[in-house]
């Protein structure tokens, strides 16, 4: 039966383990669903109605797809299930999804007035990938998978329209890639050094996210003085996320850089400091995805040709 999860600090606990789990074990949430063997990469997470998830939910959706091997994207509530005349199996468990909300709580001001004030807080509850269910009508059957793979490497010449539209500045040249917020550039070797062509468009797209943190676009400060510490942890954390968003987004199949294999322990220490670390990173990371597909219009716009 479907649960619901109301203490604001169980959830981000909840989460909070399960994550740090997995990066323990040596795998990162947000990239699994693309190392599974024989299967298509996933794509967004979406509810029975077809609305996609955002943020926490797409990271809590893609780890429990790849633990489990589902093939869908699709999840519902147990009750969602039963009002489309479907029937989760027996034995099966269902997965966390999170939402934010507020009530509101009546208190006494220093002036002795009666206010309302505004409370925020943290529900989870549970939902059921649509290959755990019986019954549903055909429009939620997984097509069969081709029988030979497509070959993906014309993909990222598809994205690279994507990258222009930014207005980000691009140079390439050395064997680092990183985002220079003082000048406003992103560095990346050049392209025949990467060992694919998905692996430099994944790159780009990190640093398109470390990008968005300038202060003319989403002004995004965490203060840090420096690899390792508990800001630039966080950051990268936020760019990791975001990436991951904005590859399948792109429909580019994004593998773990080996970078960033240094910045595994970090996170760890921060994400077991702060309980609520991984809902603001996904938080951030949704709204640098959004700001750069805000982008693509602008330049058509503009022009008068949108």
């Amino acid at each position: 039966m479907e649960k619901q999860v109301s203490s604001r600090s169980d959830v981000y606990t909840r989460v909070t383990d399960q994550i740090v789990a997995q990066l323990e074990a040596g795998t990162r949430p947000w990239l699994k669903p693309w190392s599974s063997s024989n299967a298509d990469p996933l794509g967004r997470p979406v509810r029975h109605n077809g609305v996609p998830y955002r943020g926490m939910n797409v990271v809590l959706l893609w780890a429990a797809a790849a633990d489990s091997g589902f093939r869908s994207s699709t999840w519902m509530t147990y009750k969602q299930a039963q009002a489309l005349g479907a029937q989760v199996r027996k034995g099966e468990s269902g997965s966390l999804v999170v939402f934010a909300d507020r009530y509101s709580k009546t208190e006494t001001d220093e002036k002795g007035d009666e206010v309302e004030r505004e409370i925020p807080f943290m529900k989870g509850y549970t939902v059921f990938n649509v290959d755990q269910i019986d019954g549903l009508p055909d429009i939620y059957r997984q097509p069969e998978p081709t029988a030979e793979p497509q070959d993906t490497r014309s993909l990222p010449e598809a994205t690279e329209a994507f990258f222009a539209k930014t207005g980000a500045v691009f140079q390439h040249g050395g064997d680092r890639a990183f985002y220079a917020p003082g000048p406003d550039v992103i560095r990346l070797p050049h392209r025949c050094d990467f060992v694919d062509v998905e692996s430099y468009a994944a790159t780009k797209a990190h640093e398109l996210v470390h990008w968005t943190l300038h202060p003319s676009r989403l002004n995004r400060d965490f203060a840090s003085k420096g690899f390792g510490d508990e800001a630039y942890a966080k950051e990268e954390l936020v760019a990791e996320i975001g990436a991951a968003f904005l590859c399948v987004d792109l429909g580019i199949t994004p593998e773990p850089r080996a970078d960033h294999a240094a910045y595994v322990a970090s996170w760890l220490r921060v994400l077991k400091n702060d309980k609520r670390l991984i809902f603001s990173a996904a938080a951030h990371a949704q709204r640098a995805v959004d700001f750069l597909h805000g982008l693509q219009n602008e330049g058509e716009e503009a022009a008068g040709l949108a």
